[in-house]
């Protein structure tokens, strides 16, 4: 089933509401707690459209089910693979400041598929934005994997950021993705479809 990515035109498409100020982007480093309540916000008037679905620029229906939900607890995998599960976990990780853990595993994502003459910009790109040591949205890998990176982005391949992604993606799998499926924004969202589905 195609997932739906929540982006920042979407979302301001979808409500106006002042409690949906959260799926306009502007989460800002503050108290977990606050965050919370913010994401139970977005939820709330995410579900509806969900449910009913959402028009496409291709005009296909986009719903997101229980049943997808459901998989995102599967693997990593799953949820990366599904678009909503993306933008769901990347809230999620927004809790915790370390977004630009999926936001680094998507630019190397995007990377893989680039045309070889366009490797170079990108390449310097995320290597600016995520692995040099004074990066805005700096990665947490050491110092060697940090240098050997480097090397590699000089000298750009398709392959360049294979390793570091691959650690990048073992770290979230093993800390931020356990703590997603016991959290209460998934679980909400889970129960809500559920309940929407026995209906």
């Amino acid at each position: 089933m195609p997932g739906f990515f929540f982006s920042h035109n979407d979302m301001t498409e979808l409500n106006g509401k002042d409690d949906c100020k959260l799926a306009e982007g502007k989460i800002h480093k503050k108290k977990q707690k606050a965050f919370g309540a913010d994401l139970k916000n977005y939820l709330r008037c995410m579900v509806p459209h969900i449910e009913s679905g959402i028009k496409t620029s291709n005009s296909r229906s986009v719903m997101l089910s229980a049943e997808e939900v459901i998989q995102w607890s599967q693997s990593l995998e799953k949820l990366l693979a599904s678009q909503s599960g993306q933008g769901v976990f990347r809230e999620f990780l927004k809790s915790e400041f370390s977004e630009e853990n999926i936001e680094f595993w998507l630019a190397c994502e995007d990377y893989k598929k680039t045309k070889s003459d366009h490797l170079h910009g990108k390449a310097e790109r995320i290597y600016e934005e995520f692995v040099q040591s004074d990066a805005i949205k700096q990665i947490n890998i050491d110092y060697q994997m940090r240098e050997a990176t480097a090397k590699k982005a000089q000298h750009p391949t398709h392959t360049s950021f294979d390793e570091v992604q691959k650690t990048v993606y073992i770290l979230m799998e093993r800390d931020s993705y356990p703590r997603f499926l016991k959290s209460k924004a998934y679980l909400n969202l889970l129960n809500q479809l559920q309940v929407n589905n026995s209906k």
